[in-house]
């Protein structure tokens, strides 16, 4: 059914779209086995959780300082230098981490400094080619290619740290660094060959960047109600609402399985998105993008707050085998959010690209990176901390059943946003 399946009319007339989406799909898998193998690597060395959570710091940080200022740098450079500069640091970091990985370097000191460096060279080259997107296709075509870029992405997030998890397991650290260094090279090479993208004329450009301009930019967000409530309603959806911190618990406490468990959950919302992203031929056509937003994300609690009404009926009695019936029914209710949840990222990040001016696009995606890395995190520490109070299941009910009320006042507050118009996009 041609009108259901993703429309890749993207990727047959626009030939540099198409290089830059095979490049970044295939570099997002080796990207995963080395988020895994650093992982793996840090605990290895330390036998410390604590010391692999710090490592999550280490990268959280730089990908905040330099997102906000990456994306100045974005609009004021040719956008194809900055995204290639940005890959090249990033593809050395990847080459040096295998180096030491060969090497069987016993120093987490190094592995914090190469993990702050390549996030710190992610968080100015997203904006960047989120950026040049929207000079390569036209407006109408940007959910097809979102949706497009969700597949490559989500399909690297579940396959990734699978891939990455038996590569060091069978060989060794140093040979999952390699792969993703060898995979890099094609999203480098993608890069490479894109025509140069000049920002367009603007009277409000600073001559230099710096601090202004990241203000600058941080105020015309200030001014622009309905591309501010695309990170509002996010931030609703990730912060009280991102079960994953509990997936490790429920694998021992409500399920069983133990790690095998949590990885399965883990996955089941990677498999919601690529679904989801697979079967968006109909969301290309869709006028009132916002509506869409806000009944996504409605779907997104409705399935977590579900998840967790799965882990109150099995109750908290540590099975000693995996209940097969219930961990199916938990991982049905994970693919609905994640493909919720995809949904949403596809109509947040259209209209992020398609009501935002040229001259403010690196800026604003900058704040996007924030967003989506920021959120979860801190809902980790909502989730994790309510766990504390009321255990793991009635935390998760009760973020999924907030996450809905809030955002439904949040959008009858902001009535404008219910009114977006995807055929007239205004920020």
């Amino acid at each position: 059914m041609p009108s259901l399946v993703v429309d890749t009319t993207p990727l047959r007339i626009s030939p540099a779209f198409r290089r830059l989406w095979f490049g970044l799909s295939i570099s997002n898998l080796g990207t995963q086995l080395t988020v895994v193998a650093v992982g793996l690597q840090v605990y290895g060395i330390t036998g410390s959780t604590f010391t692999v959570g710090i490592l999550g710091l280490f990268a959280l940080i730089p990908l905040i300082v330099f997102g906000l200022y990456g994306g100045a740098i974005v609009d004021h450079y040719d956008r194809r230098k900055v995204a290639l500069y940005a890959s090249l640091v990033s593809w050395a970091v990847i080459l040096v981490l295998a180096i030491q990985g060969w090497a069987e370097n016993e120093h987490v000191g190094l592995l914090f400094a190469l993990v702050a460096l390549q996030s710190g060279a992610n968080a100015v080259n997203a904006p960047a080619r989120s950026a040049i997107i929207p000079r390569l296709l036209e407006p109408r075509l940007m959910p097809a290619a979102n949706a497009l870029q969700a597949i490559g992405f989500q399909t690297a997030l579940t396959v990734g740290p699978l891939l990455g998890a038996a590569l060091v397991a069978a060989f060794d650290y140093g040979l999952a660094y390699t792969v993703d260094f060898v995979l890099f090279t094609f999203a480098l090479a993608a890069v490479f060959r894109l025509p140069p993208v000049l920002p367009e004329a603007s009277s409000t450009r600073r001559a230099r960047v710096g601090i202004g301009s990241i203000v600058d930019g941080l105020r015309y967000l200030g001014t622009q109600k309905n591309v501010r409530m695309t990170f509002a309603v996010d931030l609703i959806a990730m912060i009280v609402a991102m079960p994953r911190v509990v997936f490790p618990a429920v694998g021992i406490w409500y399920l069983g399985g133990g790690a095998t468990t949590t990885g399965i959950l883990t996955a089941a919302l990677a498999v919601g998105a690529v679904l989801s992203g697979t079967f968006s031929g109909g969301l290309a056509r869709v006028r009132w993008q916002a509506r869409v937003i806000t009944f996504a994300i409605t779907g997104w609690g409705l399935s977590v707050m579900a998840f967790g009404l799965v882990l109150v009926a099995v109750g908290r009695d540590k099975p000693d085998h995996v209940l097969g019936a219930a961990l199916a029914i938990a991982c049905c209710t994970l693919v609905a959010a994640g493909g919720a949840d995809e949904i949403s990222a596809i109509f947040r990040q259209t209209i992020l690209q398609t009501a935002t001016p040229d001259d403010m696009r690196g800026r604003l995606q900058g704040v996007f990176i924030v967003v989506v890395a920021g959120g979860p995190r801190l809902g980790d520490l909502w989730i994790g901390s309510m766990s504390e109070w009321v255990g793991e299941a009635w935390a998760v009910v009760i973020g999924g059943s907030l996450c809905v009320v809030l955002l439904w006042l949040l959008v009858r507050w902001q009535r404008s946003f219910w009114a977006y118009d995807g055929r007239n996009p205004v920020a």
